[in-house]
Order: C-alpha cells, then sequence, then structure tokens
C-alpha cells in the first residue's frame, strides 16, 4: 500500500487495532471483576491489563503495543464510568474502584514506557566496541 511505511505495515495496524480491541475488553471485564471479588478481583483485573500491555510490548517489539491496549482500555472504563440518565452507573464510590481507575492507568503507562531488553547475541551497548 503506498504511503505506508515498511515499519508501519497492515500487519502492524491490524496488529495494534486488535490489541486496543482486546483493552476494551479486558477493561469491561475488568470493571466487572474489580467489584465483584475484592480485593481477589481488584488484583486480578489489574493484572489483566498489565500483562495485555507487556504482551503487546513483547509481541509487536515496540512501545506501540503497550500503548494501544491502554487507550483501548482506558477509553472502555470512561465510558462505564459515565452515569446514565436513569441514575444507573457500574462504579461505586469506593477505594476498590478508585484503586481501579488509577492503578490500571498506572499499570498501562508503565508497561507502555518499560524499556525494551536486549536481544540475547545482539550487539553491545557501546557504539564502536
Amino acid at each position: 500500500m503506498k504511503g505506508l511505511t515498511p515499519e508501519l505495515g497492515i500487519g502492524r495496524i491490524v496488529a495494534f487495532v486488535g490489541l486496543a480491541v482486546l483493552g476494551v475488553l479486558v477493561g469491561i471485564a475488568g470493571s466487572l471483576v474489580q467489584g465483584g471479588w475484592f480485593p481477589g478481583g481488584l488484583l486480578l483485573a489489574l493484572l489483566g491489563i498489565a500483562a495485555l500491555c507487556y504482551g503487546g510490548v513483547t509481541a509487536t517489539g515496540s512501545r506501540s503495543g503497550g500503548v494501544a491496549p491502554g487507550i483501548g482500555w482506558l477509553l472502555a472504563v470512561l465510558m462505564l464510568t459515565a452515569s446514565r440518565p436513569e441514575g444507573d452507573f457500574l462504579f461505586g464510590a469506593g477505594l476498590g474502584s478508585y484503586a481501579f481507575l488509577l492503578g490500571g492507568m498506572a499499570v498501562a503507562v508503565i508497561c507502555a514506557t518499560v524499556p525494551k531488553l536486549s536481544q540475547p547475541g545482539g550487539p553491545s551497548v557501546r557504539l564502536g566496541k
């Protein structure tokens, strides 16, 4: 396809969109689980987003692989925090809900900014040696 660089081909775009969709699904599932089985559900929900973001980094080989599911997770969680005109809402005003919201954002940022590990047998860090 003309206009796409080799680094950002169709396969990588599909992978990032797939990771974002998985982020939405993990956000929805985590929203339901974190309140149902406190504190185990909260830990499970946070481990879910951490595993998805770090898996995205590992699978794509770039930090963008951790950003895509983080954005999907954030969009899903923000949509679920909005109350409806009838007064229905999914998140209660409790410690678990705030820990899920803030902890999930922190986990996604940490996984997206984690330094990439060098491959075994790769070149040395120093240039010219």
